[in-house]
C-alpha cells in the first residue's frame, strides 16, 4: 500500500474549512508537518481527517481517502494477523461525577468486550478504578491524596471492581480473571515470562484477563499515568497486540475540539511534536491527562505496537474498532520492530542509572548498530550492577537508547572514556570489551542533541 511520506521539514499548520466536526463534502484530508529532530528514520506525514459527531459519521464507504487509509491499516491488520486487543479504560471514562465507577459503563465495555473476543482474537482489559470503588466501602467522600489511604481504597475496591466485571461477563458466557502486576513482575525475567504464559493460558478458557497494578503494595507507581504505561507494558505480554487507550477525548486533535479542532484520524510515524497537541485536546483523567498518554504511545509505536486513542464514552468504539472503522486517533507503530528480548529491555525494564555517551557513540549507536565500548562514556549515574538497566543518554541528556550494561556503575565510572587495552590495568581483569553488547541495546528514542 503506498503510503504518503513526509519532508522532515517545518512547514504549515493548517487544516480543511468547515465546522467543527463536519468536514466540507469535497475537501481533502489534512496533511501536517511537524519539525522533527535529526534522525535516521525516514520521517512520515501526519494525516488529519475530520470525523463527524458520533451521531452523523460519515459512513466508511463515502470516508475521505485518508480516514479510509486509516480504516484499512486496521482492516488490513486483522484480516491478515490474528491480532490481540489491549484495551485500557481509565478512571474518568468508567467513573461518574462522583468519582464512583459507573456500573452501566461498565456493562457496556464488558458487552463490547464478548462481541470483540473470538476463538482467533484475544482481548486484555487494563482497567482503572479500584480506588473509586473502594471509596464508599471505606466511608470516605472523595479520594484521598496520601498514599497510606490511596493504597487502602485500592485495596477494599479491587475486589468490588472485579466482582462487577465479572457479573456483567457472565451475562455474555464469560469470566473475569484478576491479574495483578507491579514493578517487580516485569523487571524480573522469570515473572515477566510467567505473566506471558498466564495470559497465553487464559485464552484457552471463556476468562477475560482483567489487568490493573498492585496499587496495595506499590509506592511509586501510584503517580501519572500509571496504567498507561502498565497497558504498554501488557500488550509487550502478548501476541500481535493493538493498543486501545479509551478516554474521554474523541482521540488526538489539532486544536481545541470546542473551538473547531478536529481529529487526527492517522500519524503514520510518533513524532515528539504531537507533545504540542495533547494541551489543546484536553482531558480530565483521573491520573493523568492527553500527555501522560502520548508518552504510553510513544514507547509503544517504539516497540512496534500500533495503538488507538478513542473515546471510551462511545457503547460501540470497539466494535466500530474491531469492524476497521476508522475511529479515533491511530497511531501506526514501527515498522522495524524491537524483538521481544529488546523490547522488554527497552520498554519493561526500570532503569537503574544513566550512561551519558559523546557523539561518535550516539552515531555508533544509532546509526551503525554498534556496541557500546567504554571509551564512548562520558558520564554514569545512578548505583547498578554488572547486568542492571540503564538509560543512555546524548551529551545534552536525552535518551536514545535503552541497555543492560555489563559494567557496573562503580566500575565504569574508572573506565568511562578510557581505551579497552588500559581497563585490566584499573580494574586488574576486563569485564567484557562492551560496556554494553548491540545485543542487549535497544533504540528508544530518535537521536538529537
Amino acid at each position: 500500500m503506498e503510503r504518503e511520506r513526509g519532508t522532515g521539514r517545518a512547514g504549515r499548520y493548517s487544516t480543511a474549512d468547515g465546522l467543527p466536526g463536519h468536514p466540507p463534502a469535497a475537501a481533502p484530508a489534512t496533511t501536517v508537518r511537524i519539525a522533527r529532530l535529526p534522525s535516521p528514520r525516514t520521517p512520515r506525514s501526519v494525516i488529519v481527517q475530520p470525523f463527524a459527531s458520533p451521531a452523523d459519521r460519515t459512513p466508511p464507504s463515502t470516508a475521505e481517502p485518508h480516514a479510509r487509509l486509516a480504516q484499512e491499516f486496521v482492516a488490513d491488520d486483522f484480516e491478515r494477523v490474528k491480532r490481540t486487543l489491549v484495551v485500557k479504560v481509565g478512571t474518568n471514562v468508567l467513573s461518574g461525577p462522583d468519582g464512583r465507577p459507573n456500573r452501566d459503563r461498565i456493562a457496556s465495555l464488558s458487552a463490547q468486550i464478548a462481541r470483540a473476543r473470538t476463538p482467533e482474537r484475544g482481548v486484555v482489559l487494563v482497567s482503572s478504578g479500584a480506588v473509586g470503588a473502594g471509596l464508599d466501602l471505606l466511608g470516605l467522600d472523595r479520594r484521598p491524596t496520601d498514599l497510606a489511604h490511596l493504597q487502602a481504597a485500592a485495596a477494599a475496591g479491587q475486589a468490588r471492581l472485579i466482582r462487577w466485571y465479572d457479573e456483567s461477563l457472565r451475562s455474555h458466557g464469560l469470566r473475569a480473571a484478576q491479574i495483578l502486576l507491579g514493578a517487580d513482575d516485569f523487571r524480573d525475567r522469570t515473572r515477566y515470562l510467567n505473566a506471558r504464559n498466564t495470559l497465553a493460558t487464559l485464552r484457552e478458557f471463556a476468562a477475560v484477563p482483567i489487568v490493573n497494578e498492585n496499587d496495595t503494595v506499590s509506592t511509586a507507581e501510584i503517580s501519572l499515568g500509571d496504567n498507561d504505561r502498565l497497558a504498554v507494558m501488557t500488550a509487550g505480554l502478548v501476541p500481535a497486540p493493538l493498543l486501545v487507550i479509551l478516554t474521554s477525548a474523541p482521540g488526538l486533535c489539532d486544536g481545541d475540539p470546542e473551538q473547531g479542532g478536529k481529529v487526527i484520524s492517522l500519524i503514520e510515524r510518533w513524532d515528539d511534536g504531537l507533545f504540542r497537541l495533547a494541551r489543546s485536546t484536553g482531558t480530565r483523567l483521573g491520573t493523568g491527562g492527553m500527555a501522560s498518554k502520548l508518552e504510553a504511545v510513544r514507547d509503544a509505536a517504539a516497540a512496534g505496537v500500533d495503538t488507538i486513542l478513542a473515546d471510551g464514552r462511545d457503547d460501540d468504539v470497539l466494535d466500530r474498532i474491531v469492524d476497521g472503522q476508522p475511529v479515533g486517533t491511530l497511531i501506526r507503530g514501527e515498522p522495524d520492530a524491537p524483538t521481544a528480548w529488546k523490547r522488554w529491555i527497552g520498554f519493561t525494564l526500570l532503569p537503574a542509572g544513566e550512561i551519558t555517551v559523546d557523539f561518535g557513540a550516539v552515531r555508533a549507536l544509532n546509526e551503525r548498530g554498534r556496541s557500546l565500548l567504554p571509551i564512548g562514556v562520558s558520564a554514569v549515574a545512578g548505583d547498578f550492577p554488572r547486568g542492571g538497566p540503564v538509560r543512555v543518554l546524548t551529551p545534552g541528556g536525552k535518551e536514545f537508547a535503552r541497555g543492560l550494561s555489563n559494567y557496573s556503575s562503580n566500575e565504569l565510572r574508572r573506565v568511562a572514556g578510557r581505551r579497552t587495552d588500559a581497563i585490566a590495568e584499573l580494574l586488574g581483569g576486563v569485564p567484557d570489551v562492551t560496556v554494553i553488547h548491540r545485543d542487549n541495546l535497544t533504540l528508544t528514542r530518535p537521536a538529537a542533541g
